[in-house]
């Protein structure tokens, strides 16, 4: 990785790694992001994008931790906020906040409100933590890093397609 000169080099040097990702020609990689005091990992292959957090526009008659409608680059996202959909805080909106688009690979425009980005992951630095099995089948994954902190894996494909994450009506 390049030295971090400046958020706009590091910016750059994460999406090329995710399009590399995306088109199969770089080894496996996770996205580490943190998200209601939480630490999780995402495929690359499954993170499409990565944006500072858009102006969202809310939507009426919604659930409570679905954000609203984002205009990225003229293409609409349904954003939730993945903290407040798993019962947390909602994410802050400030400088951190980032939004992981996540469902173009699926052909669903989602996006996911996340509290920060932390950067690539290895998966060999981590070892994966028995009898974690509890939650919902999307997070059930929990991983340990070389310093002993705890990460949790998203599954988008299981996301994506849970009943309770695609029914944002109340």
């Amino acid at each position: 990785m390049p030295p971090k000169t400046s958020l706009r080099e590091f910016q750059a040097y994460l999406a090329e790694r995710l399009h590399q990702a995306v088109a199969g020609r770089t080894a496996a990689s996770w996205l580490g992001v943190e998200s209601g005091g939480e630490n999780w990992l995402v495929d690359l292959c499954d993170g499409g994008e990565i944006v500072p957090a858009p102006q969202i526009s809310p939507v009426p008659l919604t659930r409570p931790w679905f954000a609203g409608i984002a205009n990225v680059r003229g293409t609409l996202y349904a954003v939730s906020d993945f903290s407040a959909f798993r019962g947390k805080a909602a994410t802050p909106r400030n400088a951190h906040a980032r939004l992981l688009l996540v469902g173009s690979r699926h052909g669903i425009n989602a996006g996911l409100l996340v509290g920060r980005t932390l950067g690539l992951k290895n998966p060999e630095g981590f070892a994966e933590q028995t009898g974690g099995g509890l939650g919902p089948l999307w997070g059930t994954r929990r991983f340990a890093d070389t310093q002993g902190r705890l990460w949790r894996k998203l599954d988008v494909r299981a996301l994506l397609a849970s009943p309770e994450f695609m029914n944002i009506a109340t």
